[in-house]
Protein backbone atom coordinates (compact mmCIF):
# COMPACT_ATOMS: atom_id res chain seq x y z
CA UNK A 1 0.00 0.00 0.00
CA UNK A 2 1.12 3.47 -0.80
CA UNK A 3 2.45 5.27 2.31
CA UNK A 4 1.39 8.69 1.67
CA UNK A 5 -1.11 10.04 -0.47
CA UNK A 6 0.77 13.84 -0.98
CA UNK A 7 4.15 11.91 -1.44
CA UNK A 8 2.54 9.21 -3.90
CA UNK A 9 1.17 11.40 -6.17
CA UNK A 10 4.49 13.98 -6.73
CA UNK A 11 6.31 10.80 -6.77
CA UNK A 12 3.84 9.89 -9.71
CA UNK A 13 4.35 13.57 -10.87
CA UNK A 14 8.17 13.34 -11.02
CA UNK A 15 8.33 9.73 -12.65
CA UNK A 16 6.32 11.17 -16.05
CA UNK A 17 8.21 14.30 -15.60
CA UNK A 18 12.09 12.55 -16.17
CA UNK A 19 10.35 9.82 -18.49
CA UNK A 20 11.28 7.05 -15.67
CA UNK A 21 7.24 6.01 -16.86
CA UNK A 22 6.13 6.22 -20.24
CA UNK A 23 2.45 5.85 -21.69
CA UNK A 24 1.45 4.82 -25.16
CA UNK A 25 -1.28 2.92 -25.26
CA UNK A 26 -1.04 3.28 -29.35
CA UNK A 27 2.64 1.53 -29.73
CA UNK A 28 2.29 -0.77 -26.50
CA UNK A 29 5.78 -2.21 -25.01
CA UNK A 30 6.67 -5.95 -25.19
CA UNK A 31 7.49 -6.92 -21.51
CA UNK A 32 10.18 -10.27 -21.53
CA UNK A 33 7.17 -12.33 -20.07
CA UNK A 34 5.17 -11.59 -23.95
CA UNK A 35 2.77 -9.15 -22.58
CA UNK A 36 2.19 -6.41 -24.48
CA UNK A 37 1.59 -3.02 -21.91
CA UNK A 38 1.15 0.42 -22.60
CA UNK A 39 3.34 1.38 -19.67
CA UNK A 40 7.16 0.55 -19.47
CA UNK A 41 8.71 2.10 -16.22
CA UNK A 42 12.35 2.38 -15.76
CA UNK A 43 13.04 3.59 -12.29
CA UNK A 44 16.87 3.19 -12.69
CA UNK A 45 16.48 7.00 -14.64
CA UNK A 46 15.75 8.16 -10.99
CA UNK A 47 19.45 8.08 -10.29
CA UNK A 48 20.44 10.46 -12.55
CA UNK A 49 17.86 12.96 -11.00
CA UNK A 50 19.20 14.54 -7.71
CA UNK A 51 15.96 15.91 -6.33
CA UNK A 52 14.15 12.97 -7.83
CA UNK A 53 16.94 10.67 -6.04
CA UNK A 54 16.65 12.81 -2.96
CA UNK A 55 13.06 12.69 -2.42
CA UNK A 56 12.51 8.69 -3.16
CA UNK A 57 15.76 8.12 -0.34
CA UNK A 58 14.13 10.64 2.17
CA UNK A 59 10.44 9.13 1.62
CA UNK A 60 11.78 5.14 2.17
CA UNK A 61 13.45 6.88 5.31
CA UNK A 62 10.71 7.81 6.41
CA UNK A 63 8.28 4.76 6.36
CA UNK A 64 11.19 2.78 8.01
CA UNK A 65 11.53 5.69 11.05
CA UNK A 66 7.93 5.54 11.16
CA UNK A 67 7.16 1.54 10.71
CA UNK A 68 9.85 0.12 11.65
CA UNK A 69 12.73 2.02 14.09
CA UNK A 70 14.49 -0.94 14.60
CA UNK A 71 15.74 -2.08 11.69
CA UNK A 72 19.16 -3.06 11.77
CA UNK A 73 20.13 -3.20 7.81
CA UNK A 74 18.94 -2.35 3.98
CA UNK A 75 18.60 -5.16 1.54
CA UNK A 76 18.49 -3.62 -1.83
CA UNK A 77 17.06 -6.11 -4.91
CA UNK A 78 19.83 -6.00 -7.86
CA UNK A 79 20.04 -4.98 -9.97
CA UNK A 80 16.79 -2.24 -9.49
CA UNK A 81 17.52 -1.59 -6.22
CA UNK A 82 20.95 -1.55 -5.18
CA UNK A 83 21.15 2.63 -5.44
CA UNK A 84 18.53 3.10 -3.71
CA UNK A 85 19.30 0.89 -0.98
CA UNK A 86 22.63 2.65 -0.83
CA UNK A 87 21.05 6.07 -0.28
CA UNK A 88 18.46 5.00 2.25
CA UNK A 89 21.13 2.77 4.16
CA UNK A 90 23.52 5.91 4.57
CA UNK A 91 20.67 8.10 5.43
CA UNK A 92 20.25 6.24 8.34
CA UNK A 93 23.71 5.05 8.71
CA UNK A 94 22.88 1.05 8.67
CA UNK A 95 24.98 -1.65 7.08
CA UNK A 96 23.81 -2.62 3.19
CA UNK A 97 23.74 -5.85 1.75
CA UNK A 98 22.31 -6.49 -1.81
CA UNK A 99 20.45 -9.42 -3.39
CA UNK A 100 20.99 -11.52 -6.79
CA UNK A 101 18.55 -13.07 -8.20
CA UNK A 102 20.59 -16.31 -8.25
CA UNK A 103 24.19 -16.94 -6.34
CA UNK A 104 27.04 -16.33 -8.53
CA UNK A 105 27.83 -19.28 -10.81
CA UNK A 106 32.01 -18.62 -9.61
CA UNK A 107 34.09 -16.97 -7.39
CA UNK A 108 32.04 -17.72 -3.69
CA UNK A 109 28.84 -18.34 -5.20
CA UNK A 110 27.19 -15.46 -3.33
CA UNK A 111 24.00 -14.65 -3.43
CA UNK A 112 23.82 -12.09 -0.69
CA UNK A 113 26.57 -9.74 -1.35
CA UNK A 114 28.28 -7.88 1.42
CA UNK A 115 28.25 -9.24 5.18
CA UNK A 116 24.97 -11.09 5.49
CA UNK A 117 22.77 -10.00 9.06
CA UNK A 118 21.72 -13.36 9.71
CA UNK A 119 19.08 -13.10 13.09
CA UNK A 120 19.39 -9.40 12.50
CA UNK A 121 15.91 -6.74 11.65
CA UNK A 122 16.30 -5.71 7.62
CA UNK A 123 14.30 -4.11 5.37
CA UNK A 124 14.44 -5.18 1.51
CA UNK A 125 14.45 -2.07 -0.77
CA UNK A 126 12.63 -2.67 -4.06
CA UNK A 127 12.19 -0.42 -7.38
CA UNK A 128 8.88 -2.15 -9.09
CA UNK A 129 6.79 -4.30 -8.53
CA UNK A 130 4.95 -6.19 -10.75
CA UNK A 131 3.94 -10.10 -9.85
CA UNK A 132 6.27 -9.83 -6.69
CA UNK A 133 8.02 -13.31 -7.38
CA UNK A 134 11.34 -11.83 -7.96
CA UNK A 135 11.46 -9.27 -4.69
CA UNK A 136 9.82 -12.10 -3.09
CA UNK A 137 13.08 -14.39 -4.02
CA UNK A 138 15.27 -11.88 -2.51
CA UNK A 139 13.21 -12.09 0.88
CA UNK A 140 13.63 -15.98 0.66
CA UNK A 141 16.93 -16.02 0.02
CA UNK A 142 17.46 -13.07 3.01
CA UNK A 143 15.12 -16.00 4.96
CA UNK A 144 17.38 -19.07 4.47
CA UNK A 145 20.03 -17.41 5.70
CA UNK A 146 17.93 -16.46 9.09
CA UNK A 147 17.83 -12.60 8.49
CA UNK A 148 14.34 -11.48 10.28
CA UNK A 149 13.03 -9.10 7.02
CA UNK A 150 10.04 -6.70 8.83
CA UNK A 151 9.30 -5.77 5.23
CA UNK A 152 9.69 -4.12 1.70
CA UNK A 153 9.42 -0.63 0.44
CA UNK A 154 9.39 -0.37 -3.52
CA UNK A 155 9.48 3.08 -5.37
CA UNK A 156 5.72 1.75 -7.53
CA UNK A 157 3.79 -0.82 -8.07
CA UNK A 158 1.09 -1.52 -10.85
CA UNK A 159 -1.56 -3.09 -8.29
CA UNK A 160 -1.40 -6.37 -9.98
CA UNK A 161 -4.09 -8.28 -7.66
CA UNK A 162 -1.50 -11.70 -8.10
CA UNK A 163 1.38 -9.38 -6.57
CA UNK A 164 -0.86 -8.50 -3.68
CA UNK A 165 -1.76 -12.46 -3.35
CA UNK A 166 2.20 -13.47 -3.44
CA UNK A 167 2.96 -10.84 -0.28
CA UNK A 168 0.35 -11.95 1.48
CA UNK A 169 0.90 -15.60 1.25
CA UNK A 170 4.67 -14.87 2.10
CA UNK A 171 3.57 -12.77 5.27
CA UNK A 172 5.65 -10.32 3.65
CA UNK A 173 4.87 -6.06 4.79
CA UNK A 174 4.39 -3.97 0.94
CA UNK A 175 4.80 -0.25 1.58
CA UNK A 176 5.28 1.69 -2.00
CA UNK A 177 6.02 5.25 -2.60
CA UNK A 178 3.31 5.54 -5.39
CA UNK A 179 1.27 3.08 -7.55
CA UNK A 180 -0.30 2.51 -10.66
CA UNK A 181 -3.94 3.93 -9.98
CA UNK A 182 -2.22 7.26 -8.22
CA UNK A 183 -0.33 7.45 -11.51
CA UNK A 184 -3.36 7.47 -13.72
CA UNK A 185 -5.06 9.78 -11.82
CA UNK A 186 -2.85 12.37 -11.84
CA UNK A 187 -2.08 11.78 -16.01
CA UNK A 188 -6.19 12.31 -16.28
CA UNK A 189 -5.97 15.74 -13.88
CA UNK A 190 -2.92 17.13 -15.94
CA UNK A 191 -4.02 16.32 -19.21
CA UNK A 192 -1.00 13.72 -20.01
CA UNK A 193 -3.43 11.19 -21.23
CA UNK A 194 -7.37 11.72 -22.28
CA UNK A 195 -10.12 9.68 -20.94
CA UNK A 196 -10.11 7.34 -23.54
CA UNK A 197 -6.52 6.81 -22.65
CA UNK A 198 -7.41 6.32 -19.26
CA UNK A 199 -9.98 3.45 -20.20
CA UNK A 200 -7.52 1.38 -22.03
CA UNK A 201 -4.87 2.04 -19.11
CA UNK A 202 -7.32 1.07 -16.77
CA UNK A 203 -8.39 -2.03 -19.06
CA UNK A 204 -4.70 -3.65 -19.23
CA UNK A 205 -4.24 -3.72 -15.39
CA UNK A 206 -7.19 -5.49 -14.92
CA UNK A 207 -6.26 -8.48 -17.26
CA UNK A 208 -2.33 -7.38 -18.50
CA UNK A 209 -2.02 -10.61 -19.95
CA UNK A 210 -5.03 -10.69 -22.34
CA UNK A 211 -4.89 -6.83 -22.60
CA UNK A 212 -4.42 -5.44 -27.01
CA UNK A 213 -4.61 -2.40 -28.03
CA UNK A 214 -7.32 -1.12 -29.89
Amino acid sequence: MIFDKKTAEAIAQELLTIKAIKLNTENPFQWASGWQSPIYCDNRLILSFPKMRKLVSESMAAIIDSKYPNIECIAGVATGAIGFAALVAEALNLPMVYVRPEPKKHGRQNQIEGIVPSKKKIIVIEDLISSGNSSLNAVKALRSENCDVAGMIAVFTYNFPIATKNFQEAKVDLWTLSDYATLIDFAVSSKYISKTQEGLLLAWNKSPESWKPN
